[in-house]
């Protein structure tokens, strides 16, 4: 006798599961490991050569302004968490509130600019260099590199906000704003070590 066999109905492909996703462009993370690389190497050699000459450290490094160094740490901790608000802005489609936060992440670091130049012509009128003594040289040289990355830093927030001025930005279409803020957190993550290391830690 004969079975009659009833075809079954396709089997529906299982549906995709996301993992985790790098934010941003995989070069930023490349750069960005290379630059704490080379801050990992002067921070070091800070180290050790602090380790020489203990006393002068602490002596040049009280007459700093620590001061205006927590103000400009504030200054960035602010800046960041303004970048952190434009990108779940943008996650929402809100590109006038992605906007505004990008503002005020510029003005912050606007703020920390203004902040060091003060420091800097401060130095200068005391006729330190890079040439005073071996802190002298590290402070300027450390504080001036970070200085050039805040600089690149504003360049980026500056094209993301104009970016979210056009609505550039959306789901699906991140891309943009999260390697534009995975560099500036980049930038606050090494002030962050540079600070207390320059600044406060005896």
């Amino acid at each position: 006798m004969e079975t009659s066999t009833v075809p079954l109905p396709p089997r529906a492909a299982p549906a995709p599961v996301e993992g985790p996703r790098l934010a941003g462009d995989l070069a930023i993370w490349f750069f960005i490991l290379a630059e704490l690389l080379a801050f990992g190497v002067f921070f070091a050699a800070y180290a050790f050569t602090r380790a020489n000459h203990i006393e002068l450290f602490n002596a040049e490094q009280a007459a700093l302004n620590r001061n205006a160094g927590a103000l400009n740490t504030v200054l960035l901790l602010t800046a960041s968490y303004f970048v952190v608000r434009a990108v779940q802005a943008a996650e929402r489609e809100a590109s006038r509130q992605c906007a505004s936060w990008l503002l005020g992440a510029i003005l912050t670091g606007f703020g920390f600019v203004v902040v060091k130049l003060g420091e800097y012509a401060a130095a200068f009128e005391h006729n330190i260099s890079l040439s005073s003594s071996p802190f002298h040289m590290f402070y300027l040289s450390l504080t001036f590199f970070h200085f050039m990355h805040v600089i690149l830093g504003l360049v980026i927030l500056v094209a993301m906000w104009n970016g979210a001025r056009q609505g550039r930005y959306r789901p699906g279409d991140m891309n943009g704003i999260e390697t534009g803020a995975a560099y500036w957190h980049m930038v606050d993550l090494v002030w962050l070590i540079l600070f207390p290391l320059v600044y406060v830690i005896h």
